[in-house]
């Protein structure tokens, strides 16, 4: 496959553009506020529910909402990448990922007041598509690109991304804060659009660079089948990574600093909103000047990362 492909480029990063839009909206600015006040039992719109036999408060609720989320995906990705590597099915993939997270984004267009069950597991489903698209989009990078262009075409990416997502909520602000130009809608319907809105933007702006990306090479024929060999390809990366020190230690520091990363994400609306009581409308202004901030700081650190070389002095190496 050709390198450097101006076109294959553009096209890698647009995936950016379509899917980030769930990390603002979803992740990050109004579900995280919606959430609290519509999963309640009804009639008495108590916060205490009845979940799985459970009774927790609805905060809760959405706290293990994420972190099953993560573990779904700590799970089936290994699996799922190594048999895209063994079929050579990359994209197919990564578009199920895709669809399994924008469809969820849409379904939470139903979920109304009371119907915490649905409003819990399409977000929980929307997290597990966001991030298996994740990495198989990030794993096209090294295909597509030479080493000397990942830092720029990464800044791209995440720019792209940080522009796409503002976009979007900045309409979505308009219905939450001003309900009366959309014909005076109530602020749970202009909630609820909004999520409908996310779902429909990644869907569609993901096709572009589906139609683009190439397909992967698939490995030579093998006995046994697809999910057979899948497996084996698990078994053999667990094998090699045992001799990859530097490796080892690197994943081990990036799930404590992805762990504190995704926290930070998924519940400092929710801390903002509950815990500090702070106003709607200014919680969701202050994470849209944080991408606003962003979109420079992306290109700061590619250019910054092409300068330094920072010895990972603390790790022993």
């Amino acid at each position: 496959m050709q390198k450097n492909n101006p076109k294959v480029l553009n096209a890698w990063a647009m995936y950016d553009w379509a899917n980030s839009v769930h990390s603002l909206t979803i992740t990050s600015a109004i579900f995280p506020i919606y959430f609290p006040a519509a999963a309640v039992m009804m009639p008495s719109k108590s916060t205490k529910l009845d979940f799985l036999g459970l009774q927790l408060e609805n905060t809760v609720v959405y706290s293990y909402a994420v972190s099953i989320g993560f573990l779904l995906l700590a799970f089936s990705v290994p699996f799922t990448s190594a048999i895209s590597d063994f079929t050579g099915k990359k994209k197919a993939f990564l578009k199920l990922y895709c669809y399994l997270g924008s469809l969820s984004c849409m379904l939470l267009y139903f979920f109304e007041e009371g119907r915490y069950y649905l409003g819990t597991f399409a977000f929980l489903f929307s997290i597990v598509g966001w991030g298996g698209s994740i990495v198989f989009y990030n794993s096209y990078l090294p295909e597509i690109a030479t080493e000397d262009r990942f830092d720029n075409l990464s800044a791209k990416g995440f720019s792209l991304g940080y522009i796409g997502s503002v976009i979007l909520l900045l309409q979505n602000l308009t219905m939450v804060l001003k309900p009366e130009w959309y014909g005076g809608i109530t602020s749970g319907q202009a909630s609820r659009i909004s999520f409908l809105s996310v779902g429909i933007w990644w869907i569609i702006f993901a096709q572009i660079p589906f139609s683009i990306l190439p397909e992967t090479k698939k490995e030579k024929k093998k006995e046994g089948g697809w999910i057979f060999n899948g497996f084996r390809e698990l078994k053999k990366v667990f094998h090699e990574l045992q001799g990859l020190e530097f490796t080892k230690k690197f994943l081990l520091a990036f799930f404590f600093y992805n762990m504190a990363a995704q926290t930070v994400m998924y519940l400092g609306a929710l801390f903002g909103s509950e815990e500090l009581h702070l106003p709607d409308d200014a919680l969701i202004i202050t994470i849209l000047l944080i991408q606003l901030v962003a979109i420079p700081g992306a290109y700061l650190f590619a250019k910054i990362s092409k300068k330094l070389v920072i010895q990972p002095l603390f790790l022993g190496l």
